[in-house]
């Protein structure tokens, strides 16, 4: 039983095994790393917490409409009660006016306690609160997106530069195959006295270059990764792999649509004539509210032999009309600075949709140019193989010397060089006019 135990154990743990490698040689596209970020990455989820800020704060302004009602509570002993003078005339009617004489009135015990009710029928300062915060509530919402604009753009120029490196390397370990074949073949004929040492040295010089130049690659490689895990909120210890094939061959039309930056704007317009509504409303319109008090006063004295505690009841109800007459000016100013601002946002809609239009005009042509640099470096790339190929065949026949050979291949890395350059200015101009076409969602 023991034995069929540990068989079944060592088999979960083979199938364990080969599933953490599966696990392990994963391939993340592009929507799963942006999906990944939407879960996971710390900047969307505070715009998450902001949108639900703005919701708390809408309902809080809604609050104000609902009667407040308050208790309150006090107890006063006085070692002195208050004097009020009295007419004289009060106590002797033949007296003459204007003399009085003092007289304390009270009890030292005092205890007053009540309930308050405040109910607003009518504040435009409440309404105007009201209608702002939910015009904020959408802002908090459009600048989530833009949150999640950046983070998809952020994320796909991240997952590009992974995929140009991830070709250049693949460039470089070729280049440098073909070099050790070189260098082999130029040790052999310098063993049978047909090369020089000096050939033999050049060529391991350039194997070394190429040594240096892919440990530098995986090095940025490494780094790009790095910081690709950090944009989706994953641990920088998770291994992950992109997908190497580049989505460059088709030159796709997006459909322009309003960016997140002119809606961002336009609400922020419309929040500016929210306030400056109110603050006028403010300034020429009432406030009307409901009140009431119901409660019990109490009078002591505690000197013999009258010492006593009473209760009184108390209460009322009434209605409160507020109306500004004059503050200062200080609404006035309030105001105008509000038609200030007003007229900005309208001067940086404008400016906005102007750059907009010129950005997206020249994103356009950059990658049409680019599109065209791709297919012809990728010709190159292949005339420049086929260069190569062919001079070593000659140098081996003893028909081209090894400075042929090195030029050759000075060639072919030139022009794989200029086919990513091609590959990334495509990609940037790509992705810059998804973003400016408010299309960057399409990224996944």
């Amino acid at each position: 039983m023991k034995l069929v135990s540990i068989h079944k154990q060592t088999i979960f743990l083979l199938f364990f095994l080969i599933g953490f490698q599966a696990a392990q040689a994963q391939v993340w596209s592009l929507q799963q790393c942006i999906d990944t970020a939407q879960v996971h990455n710390k900047n969307l989820q505070m715009s998450r917490n902001n949108i639900s800020i703005g919701e708390q704060k809408g309902k809080e302004a809604k609050a104000n409409l609902i009667p407040k009602i308050t208790a309150n509570a006090d107890y006063k002993y006085f070692t002195n009660l208050p004097y009020q003078l009295m007419p004289l005339s009060t106590f002797n009617p033949t007296a003459p006016e204007g003399q009085f004489k003092e007289a304390q009135f009270g009890v030292p015990h005092n205890i007053n306690a009540n309930l308050q009710l405040l109910m607003p029928l009518y504040n435009p300062q409440v309404y105007g609160a009201i209608r702002t915060t939910k015009i904020a509530e959408g802002l908090s919402e459009l600048q989530y997106l833009k949150t999640e604009e950046q983070i998809f753009f952020e994320i796909s120029n991240l997952y590009y530069n992974a995929q140009i490196l991830h070709h250049q390397l693949a460039f470089v370990d070729s280049n440098l195959i073909n070099a050790e074949r070189l260098l082999k073949n130029m040790q052999l004929l310098n063993e049978q006295l047909l090369a020089k040492g000096t050939d033999v040295s050049k060529v391991k010089l350039q194997v070394a270059q190429l040594i240096t130049q892919k440990e530098n690659i995986n090095s940025k490689y490494e780094q790009v990764s790095n910081a690709l895990k950090f944009a989706m909120g994953v641990s920088i210890e998770q291994k992950i792999q992109i997908d190497p094939n580049i989505q460059y061959k088709s030159a796709y039309e997006y459909t322009s649509s309003t960016i997140l930056d002119i809606r961002i704007i336009k609400t922020q317009n419309h929040l500016l004539s929210s306030e400056l509504s109110t603050l006028n409303k403010s300034t020429f319109f009432p406030s009307l509210n409901i009140i009431g008090m119901y409660g019990t006063t109490g009078f002591g004295y505690d000197k013999q032999p009258n010492d006593f505690l009473k209760f009184f009841p108390i209460g009322f109800a009434g209605i409160q009309l507020s109306y500004p007459l004059f503050n200062g000016t200080v609404t006035k100013r309030k105001i105008n600075q509000k038609k200030f601002e007003l007229l900005n946002s309208e001067l940086q809609f404008s400016l906005l949709t102007e750059q907009n239009n010129m950005q997206a005009e020249n994103a356009t042509l950059q990658r049409m140019v680019a599109k065209k640099s791709v297919e012809t470096t990728t010709e190159q790339i292949e005339l420049a193989k086929t260069i190569y190929k062919q001079t070593v065949l000659q140098q081996k026949q003893g028909i081209a010397s090894l400075t042929d050979v090195l030029l050759a291949d000075n060639a072919l890395r030139e022009a794989q060089q200029t086919s990513l350059s091609a590959v990334i200015d495509y990609l940037k101009a790509d992705l810059e006019l998804k973003k400016i076409t408010g299309n960057i969602s399409t990224t996944k």
